[in-house]
């Protein structure tokens, strides 16, 4: 990636980040409550009330509580949750395992599933690439929250093989750790999955029906290596894009996997601080999904800038 597309990129970056901010901030202060009112109570009186609006700052216009919350952050510090009192960093820095294994271990087992899935459906179009297909659409159109439900009630209520929810810390053993998340992983993995296989399977079959993979069978090549090393190295560009997408979709699709299993996660507590009106928890998480897309879309960029090179060399 050369320089100016580099400062291109961290110019958007920057736009990107506010633009979310701020209309996260708007569309939380529109929602139903206020954080006030649920930290004095029902019963309290109207002073009472005013006072608390006030202490938190409630009572200035939006654009200066805004304007506040972005002065905090460019000083490093993410402010106090509204409700608790405690430093956001804190209430972060103890969900923040959960929602990462949550991401990484999915966005793993979709990846390597996926594309292996993917390259076998291309070898083989018949069956196995009509059944990618058919689960590309299930897949898709199925809600993550529904297969969770699904999936909990047969291996967890049914068959007792399972946590039905929580989440155990890595500190606490590995084995632990993988049992509470098998069914989450699973949930956000099916969709991801299919997508992935179908995308791989039509990317690598255009690429077997390329010339350079005539030559290299009349060189005598062996089939394998043709279709794992050539033609999937060939269709890398389609396979990364998708992939850059699922990193993207999970950071949002682990919102709803984490309050069906009861994970305590900050994806998942992201609900319950919007409607509570914890603007300060709202906006860090906020801060944290924008990163982690922006983070995402530069890898990417990197990412087909190497692989051109590659291909043109070849």
């Amino acid at each position: 990636m050369s320089l100016r597309r580099l400062l291109n990129w961290f110019v958007m970056s920057l736009i990107l980040f506010f633009v979310i901010s701020a209309l996260l901030f708007v569309l939380v202060s529109l929602t139903p409550g206020d954080a006030a009112r649920v930290i004095v109570g029902p019963n309290a009186s109207q002073e009472q009330y005013l006072k608390v609006r006030e202490e938190l700052g409630l009572d200035l216009p939006l654009w200066q509580q805004y304007g506040q919350w972005l002065g905090q952050l460019l000083q490093g510090d993410l402010g106090d949750s509204v409700v608790s009192g405690v430093p956001v960093a804190q209430v972060l820095a103890d969900r923040i395992e959960a929602t990462l294994s949550l991401i990484i271990l999915t966005f793993v087992c979709a990846s390597i599933l996926g594309i292996v899935l993917g390259v076998i459906g291309a070898a083989r179009p018949g069956i196995v690439g009509k059944a990618a297909d058919i689960g590309s659409v299930i897949g898709s159109a199925v809600p993550s929250f529904w297969i969770g439900l699904v999936l909990a009630a047969i291996f967890a209520v049914q068959l007792q093989w399972l946590p039905t929810s929580g989440y155990s810390p890595l500190v606490d053993g590995l084995g632990a750790w993988l049992v509470h998340l098998i069914l989450p992983v699973a949930t956000l993995t099916i969709g991801g999955t299919a997508l992935l296989a179908k995308q791989t399977r039509d990317a690598v079959a255009e690429q077997l029906s390329q010339p350079y993979i005539l030559l290299l069978r009349a060189h005598g090549v062996s089939e394998r290596r043709i279709l794992w090393r050539h033609a999937l190295r060939g269709a890398a560009v389609p396979i990364v894009t998708i992939l850059g997408m699922k990193m993207i979709g999970l950071t949002t699709g682990t919102v709803l996997v984490e309050s069906v299993f009861v994970i305590p996660g900050f994806a998942g507590y992201a609900v319950n601080a919007t409607l509570l009106h914890d603007i300060p928890v709202v906006q860090a998480i906020a801060l944290i999904f924008t990163v982690v897309i922006i983070i995402t879309n530069l890898v990417v960029e990197l990412l087909y800038s190497r692989l051109n090179v590659k291909e043109a060399s070849r």
